[in-house]
């Protein structure tokens, strides 16, 4: 039997292994049937918490619940920092992701912080299939005539995203467009897709449809992606609240050095045991 812990962030939820001290034998097909929420545990992502390599104090591999392995999740690194923390009875952790090392830390009240990075606005970087203006250009997406397609964004936060600015995100066609546009030509790498509606120069509504995953609660990563393209496009300032389906995160697009700071809570669900063989027999 393997150990785990159901851990969320805003409802965006991982079954979390500790892969440090144990073996953990984990593949996509074991991922998926983990995710799976009528035969598995369910979760959006499994997270495997292994020994790190170039002197942070853990490593993260995340698996989508497609069985996809990705690059980054900010709300499973809030989750990830937050069990190392309590674990190491400190204030601030690293950790190694194959999207970059994320500098973590206490914010006080229940609510962690996590250091993205920079973000990465090339298209070789996002990737796009081709060279294209990432801060505006037009979407073609058949059988889609949405106005927000004309002025998408892209960028990376570790992982690939595209921005739409839409009118009203509770009412766009985050499962239809959304998951056209994930498998989208332009994406070699698939991408995941935020739907985002400006209500102040503060504040963003967002919702998300994820890479391998579908429509989630919330997404660290997106979050980070809409503020960054909601300042770049002019439509407000460099901190934002994003409020998405399961709460809100506080995003600083930080101008001293241009990395981005996350900040939003965690939570333990609950902690068991599974058999991995048994479940993917």
């Amino acid at each position: 039997m393997t150990r785990f812990l159901k851990m969320h962030g805003l409802g965006n939820d991982f079954v979390v292994f500790d892969a440090r001290n144990q073996m953990v034998a984990l593949d996509p097909r074991a991922a998926r049937a983990i995710a799976d929420r009528k035969a598995g545990v369910g979760c959006d992502q499994v997270i495997v918490i292994e020994k790190p390599a170039n002197g942070a104090d853990a490593r993260m591999r995340i698996f989508n619940a497609d069985g996809g392995e990705v690059e980054a999740c900010g709300n499973a690194a809030r989750c990830v920092a937050q069990f190392l923390m309590n674990e190491k009875k400190r204030n601030a952790i690293r950790i190694e992701t194959d999207g970059g090392l994320l500098e973590c830390a206490d914010a006080t009240g229940g609510l962690v912080t996590v250091d993205m990075g920079a973000p990465r606005f090339d298209w070789r970087d996002v990737p796009l299939a081709r060279e294209a203006d990432t801060k505006d250009f037009a979407l073609d997406v058949p059988g889609f005539t949405e106005a927000a397609l004309q002025h998408a964004s892209a960028l990376s936060v570790g992982n690939p995203h595209c921005v739409l600015f839409v009118p009203d995100a509770d009412h766009a066609p985050v499962a239809t467009l959304g998951s056209a546009i994930e498998q989208h030509p332009l994406f070699p790498a698939r991408v995941n897709v935020e739907f985002v509606s400006v209500t102040g120069n503060d504040r963003l509504r967002m919702r998300v449809w994820e890479r391998g995953a579908g429509i989630t609660r919330a997404c660290g990563t997106g979050a980070c992606a809409a503020a960054v393209a909601a300042h770049r496009t002019g439509r407000t300032g460099r901190k934002v609240e994003v409020v998405l389906d399961g709460g809100t995160l506080l995003i600083d697009w930080r101008p001293s050095d241009g990395h981005v700071l996350m900040t939003g809570p965690t939570a333990l669900s609950f902690q068991g045991e599974l058999d991995i063989a048994a479940l993917c027999a």
